[in-house]
């Protein structure tokens, strides 16, 4: 927790006022009750009645005082939380943003979701509190102690057993309460996660049947993190009911104990009054603490979360020392005896493929189910690294280059199309921002995409539901080539993105990109024999190997694996 208040040093001229203003409030606090003590033994008592106006209006004026200054720092105390919060919240953000496919396969959507979030409010509202009771708790009980034994020292004694007293109660609960909350975060996360993946996969869930099931799932983790927090605030729940029985029955004894030493007249009426306010106050200050031990375990876990996400080393990164750059068009794209594990595998991904593939010309990829097709076309972005080998780009190793200059000469399209809420306008200038209206028409004509889209009511205005959910499968694959057609990039990234297409769709489309993809690297992945018989060459992978390349007549003549796939596609007649 302590690492992340760093992060409140822009709101330090607001934190120095809280702390004053706190200081300020406490010393009213502590002042009032010797002000009564006053007036009841000196005015009532004496009956001088100018007395009385006269430290009743000093006491109005440092209520006042003690007022203003605890709205103030309640005030400077928000802000200074609220700007913490959003301070995480961005550090968080960027560095996800940072993250490669192997970190977020380690933390996972749904828990990232929640630490960005549920975990960031929870620090929040913990800083919020210590502003306000790191200085309040500590003066007014320290100050009261000072106060009550300045009033009656032999009356403050019955503090030496209810203080510790009180300190074990509260240890005890929280040593308890602590590990659970913990527990709590991460069945959060649980819960999340089935409700994303309910959510997400509402039409596989109903296309199977499967309500009932995806109820219980989302019924036992709902109920498991129920009966956790239940236990939990059970346990924080003791410490109250047990704080205040203990404050009770001190105050009876005090009242017993200053009674006997009012009836003996060693002790004022009005000091009585005062001991029996400094008494409360501390109690306050400890009840503060209580409070405060009661957010700390919930803060302090998901502290621990949010540093896990900000510790997390990303596996992608840029070389600071790199001063190589490369000059756009890429004309040439390496593959040098790369091979690549997954993390945690066992067996390679990829094994030893070397190929090249020059501007102009289409490679197209094929090969069965966990090939290593995709994974092959995920590693030219730098998505992930390779384990050795290198891939270069107009001979220049990609890990030389600033993911940013890399990333700016690839147009991917990949094999799930993904469409963000907005317009189709907005949808296509994602990939060029700068583009004109004319330029997304013209990049939706080739994609096949302005049939459908001129058809619609808003045009290139219309708007899309989040993830394209009001489009077919066959148009959120065009609207994504149309994304990366606009962006015109150097290397053109196609991830099996034609398999929601119709035949006569598909023909057109790859007419209509081999004109406007001429001058560029074209890498297309497939499993249709028919969309890659005219590539210019063709890879041949089976279990992360390349087995064969060459054109599609070479490799019938070469390559067993290649007609084996031809042969369970076409038919004698189209082969011939």
């Amino acid at each position: 927790m302590l690492r992340l208040l760093k992060y409140l040093r822009p709101y330090r001229g607001y934190v120095v006022l809280v702390l004053a203003l706190t200081f300020l409030q406490a010393l009213s606090t502590l002042y009032l009750p010797e002000l009564m003590a006053h007036i009841v033994d000196t005015g009532i008592v004496e009956g001088r009645v100018h007395y009385i106006i006269r430290v009743g209006l000093i006491m109005l004026a440092v209520t006042i005082l003690g007022g203003v200054a605890a709205v103030g720092a309640a005030l400077f105390a928000s802000q200074s939380a609220a700007g913490f919060g959003k301070i995480l919240r961005s550090l968080i953000f960027r560095h996800v943003e940072s993250f490669g496919l192997r970190e977020f396969d380690l933390l996972g959507t749904s828990s990232l979701i929640v630490r960005t979030t549920n975990d960031v409010m929870q620090v929040q509202q913990l800083v919020n509190m210590m502003l306000r009771m790191m200085i309040l708790a500590p003066l007014t009980s320290i100050g009261g102690i000072i106060m009550a034994i300045h009033t009656n020292g032999r009356l403050a004694l019955s503090m030496v057993v209810v203080i510790p007293l009180l300190g074990v109660t509260v240890w005890g609960v929280l040593s308890r309460g602590i590990p659970l909350f913990r527990v709590v975060q991460t069945k959060v996360d649980r819960l999340n996660r089935i409700v994303r993946e309910n959510l997400a996969g509402v039409r596989v869930v109903r296309a199977f049947h499967q309500e009932d099931y995806e109820r219980q799932r989302f019924y036992e983790a709902n109920l498991d993190l129920t009966d956790t927090s239940v236990r939990v605030f059970q346990m924080m729940a003791l410490m109250m009911p047990l704080v205040m029985l203990i404050m009770n029955w001190a105050s009876v004894a005090i009242f017993w104990w200053g009674s006997l030493r009012l009836s003996h007249g060693a002790l004022e009426v009005g000091a009585l009054m005062a001991f029996i306010q400094y008494f409360m106050q501390i109690m306050f200050a400890v009840m503060m603490v209580s409070m405060m031990a009661f957010m700390l375990p919930r803060g302090q876990a998901s502290a621990l979360r949010i540093l896990e996400v900000l510790d997390t080393e990303v596996d992608i990164r840029e070389d600071q020392k790199a001063s190589v750059l490369l000059t756009p068009p890429v004309t040439e794209l390496t593959f040098d005896h790369v091979t690549f594990y997954y993390p945690g595998a066992e067996e390679p991904a990829l094994a030893d493929i070397t190929f090249k593939a020059r501007a102009g010309e289409t490679v197209a990829i094929i090969g069965g189910t966990g090939a290593g097709k995709s994974t092959l076309l995920n590693l030219i972005p730098r998505f992930y690294d390779v384990k050795s080998g290198s891939i270069r780009l107009n001979n220049i190793d990609i890990r030389d280059l600033p993911l940013s200059a890399l990333r700016a000469e690839i147009g991917l399209v990949p094999q799930r199309p993904v469409l963000f809420s907005g317009s189709i306008l907005d949808n296509v200038r994602y990939g060029n921002l700068t583009a004109s209206e004319a330029e997304a028409m013209h990049a939706l004509d080739v994609a096949q995409a302005w049939p459908f889209v001129s058809q619609m009511p808003g045009g290139l205005h219309q708007e899309i539901n989040q993830g394209g959910a009001n489009l077919s499968g066959g148009q959120r694959q065009r609207l994504a080539i149309a994304r990366a057609l606009v962006r015109q990039p150097s290397v053109y990234l196609f991830d099996d993105s034609f398999s929601a297409l119709d035949y006569k769709t598909d023909a057109a489309l790859r007419q209509a990109l081999r004109r406007e993809t001429g001058s560029a690297i074209v890498l297309l992945v497939a499993q249709r024999v028919a969309t890659i018989m005219d590539a210019d060459r063709i890879l041949v992978l089976e279990d992360g190997r390349l087995v064969g390349q060459g054109t599609h007549a070479e490799l019938m003549e070469t390559s067993a694996v290649y007609r084996e796939i031809v042969a369970s596609q076409l038919s004698p007649e189209e082969i011939a």
